[in-house]
């Protein structure tokens, strides 16, 4: 499902990723808050799939923002094994590991919010790790609470 937003014109290129965090302050007195803001959810990840032309007036961003379209981005992360199980509810925690070297790392703590997700599918069977866990790399999709 295709929503409209705002973001700023240096990050504002197709096939882009941002997790979307909420307002901050400076956004209150803002005319496009609700542009910015109306339509996205907190801790979910998006794709931009086309930018448009106008550029707008920001206090957060120097060069201004442009009008964007977005998609929910596919979720990867690395959960264990013995949790990954398609169809599966899960409340998302990160793996336990401080190694920023590791290939796996972006997986293990991905930037997003702790909350319930679906397991759509089950992408890897055994993830490599070098702290010795067992893991699994999973596509997830938030679960919206109402």
């Amino acid at each position: 499902m295709t929503k409209i937003t705002l973001i700023g014109n240096k990050l504002a290129i197709k096939g882009n990723e941002f997790v979307y965090m909420g307002p901050v302050d400076e956004c209150d007195a803002c005319k496009f808050k609700k542009m910015c803001h109306g339509n996205l959810e907190k801790g979910v990840k998006y794709k931009i799939t086309e930018v448009r032309a106008t550029t707008h007036p920001c206090s957060i961003h120097s060069e201004g923002v442009k009008v964007v379209e977005v998609v929910p981005s596919e979720l990867n992360i690395n959960i264990e094994s013995k949790k990954a199980l398609e169809g599966l509810t899960i409340s998302h925690k990160d793996v336990a590991c401080d190694n920023v070297l590791c290939e796996n790392y972006q997986y293990c703590k991905p930037q997003i919010e702790n909350g319930k997700y679906k397991i759509v599918s089950v992408l890897c069977t055994k993830v490599k790790c070098p702290a010795g866990n067992s893991l699994k790399r999973v596509l997830i999709e938030p679960i919206k609470e109402d």
